[in-house]
């Protein structure tokens, strides 16, 4: 395994432990060369599964992508790279069953939206604002109006027409 620091590929496995019920294994590794610490994941590769986005076009699945998406709603928030990787591990774990090979991409942002409106209301808005493509204010109060009424703050967003 190549360091992601200097790219020596000297290292070795100092820590191993299942996650995710054992669909996966994570594993603490150490550059013997410039002795700092990495995390890598082995997971089983699966059939390829495909999005089908809102066009019907296709394209492969990438945890990548979704992971990119997600760290930048969660910028500066107080929420883990293991929350980010567990939402994405549940919503692998709920779309692709085994027996599905494609899924709509509004399955994947309405699954991501709703976990990161239970872990951040900031991420959730950030997130869904660019996932249901926003055009103006009044779709950030619709989106807004259901986490003010859930914290008892009635009123305080007014939305003049």
């Amino acid at each position: 395994m190549q360091c992601p620091y200097c790219r020596a590929q000297n290292g070795r496995v100092v820590d191993s432990r299942s996650v995710n019920d054992g669909e996966a294994i994570r594993r603490r590794r150490v550059c013997l060369d410039c002795r700092k610490r990495f995390t890598t994941f082995e997971r089983p590769e699966l059939a390829p599964r495909m999005v089908v986005k809102k066009d019907n076009s296709r394209e492969a699945y990438s945890r990548e992508k979704i992971l990119r998406g997600m760290i930048k709603a969660c910028e500066k928030r107080q929420i883990s790279h293991e929350q980010i990787n567990g939402v994405i591990d549940g919503l692998e774990t709920t779309l692709f069953d085994g027996t599905e090979v494609e899924v709509p991409a509004s399955s994947i942002g309405e699954h991501v939206s709703h976990a990161l409106r239970e872990l951040d209301q900031v991420a959730y808005v950030r997130f869904t604002s660019v996932y249901r493509d926003f055009r103006d204010v009044r779709e950030f109060l619709d989106a807004l109006s259901p986490l003010i009424s859930k914290d008892g703050n009635h009123g305080s967003i007014r939305s003049d027409s």
